[in-house]
């Protein structure tokens, strides 16, 4: 179990960060959250000892709304949005009675939603509900194949809680953020623990992984190919530069050697003979290896013939980027 650091650990922190900076005031940073097994995000403060578990009040765009202390954050690169969430002071006592209550009226109305459109018969699936602290705004999530003709739903709304409606539909990857839960790799979900957008992820990024192509296990509990996918594929691509791709042919001591696999991390090539032969070229090796140039015979090659063949590859090149 990870010990947790006290308020005078803390404050000790803070003060040498203080004199560091010539006496002035320093930023303390920390991580928070809004809702409880919600997404964390980073906040500073003028507070040296806030610890996990404490309540403050956070300036957001349209007003204060209170939040968690989840734990000591160690501050973010100059320009970051990720701090752009300025904690103001502790919480009052009334706020803290009111925050704690939060929970309990955006379950109240998430069933109230929910019954609603049942009885509306509307083709959507409510997936949260988020009450602006002070009253001024409900957020209602769903997710819907189409559009959803929803003005009725919304007078109901209003009629009841007396306050701005708004209706957000999002996708199944927000929605699977929104839930939350454990991936694969038996940890909680990267979007629902601290990604705040979703990159584009496509199947070229697994096959330059040379990871199995198998729906199952590179698709996350959104149906979605995984975002982790996005995290080590630059480096790949950077690795592969220069080595031989896969169906090249190498001449080495005399024997030409087909390339079947690269293992860019070792800086491998797994290769095959025409005699059947397997071997694995280390890096000296493949590039002291001579390549295999292909020879075509043009002459009996029309215009025609080398469109259709340039279509051909097109329509492969598209099919691997789907």
């Amino acid at each position: 179990m990870i010990e947790q650091p006290n308020a005078s650990q803390l404050a000790d922190d803070a003060s040498l960060m203080m004199e560091g900076s010539g006496g002035e005031e320093a930023l303390c940073y920390y991580k928070i959250y809004f809702r409880e097994q919600g997404q964390r995000f980073t906040a500073n403060a003028h507070l040296a000892d806030l610890i996990p578990g404490d309540r403050v009040m956070v300036r957001m765009e349209h007003g204060i709304e209170p939040a968690t202390i989840a734990d000591r954050s160690p501050g973010v690169p100059a320009g970051d949005r990720a701090a752009g969430y300025p904690i103001q002071r502790r919480v009052s006592e009334e706020e803290d009675e009111k925050y704690t209550l939060l929970a309990q009226l955006e379950h109240e109305a998430f069933l109230l939603c929910k019954d609603r459109i049942q009885t509306l018969h509307l083709p959507m699936h409510l997936v949260r509900v988020e009450r602006f602290f002070n009253g001024s705004k409900i957020i209602f999530y769903f997710t819907a194949e189409s559009r959803v003709d929803f003005r009725e739903l919304v007078k109901v709304l209003v009629h009841e809680f007396r306050t701005r409606i708004e209706m957000r539909q999002i996708g199944v990857r927000h929605e699977t953020q929104m839930i939350g839960g454990i991936g694969h790799c038996g940890r909680e979900l990267c979007c629902s623990l601290f990604l705040t957008t979703f990159d584009s992820v496509s199947i070229k990024m697994a096959k330059a992984q040379d990871l199995p192509l198998n729906p199952a296990k590179i698709s996350g509990l959104c149906n979605r190919l995984l975002c982790c996918l996005t995290y080590e594929y630059e480096t790949y691509k950077t690795m592969k530069k220069g080595m031989p791709r896969v169906g090249r042919q190498i001449e080495f001591e005399g024997t030409v050697y087909q390339v079947t696999r690269l293992i860019p991390l070792l800086g491998q090539v797994a290769t095959i003979s025409s005699q059947g032969e397997e071997r694995v070229f280390t890096e000296e090796e493949w590039r002291s290896a001579d390549p295999v140039l292909k020879t075509t015979t043009r002459k009996n090659i029309s215009k025609r013939g080398k469109k259709m063949k340039a279509d051909a590859w097109k329509d492969q090149e598209e099919a691997e980027e789907k």
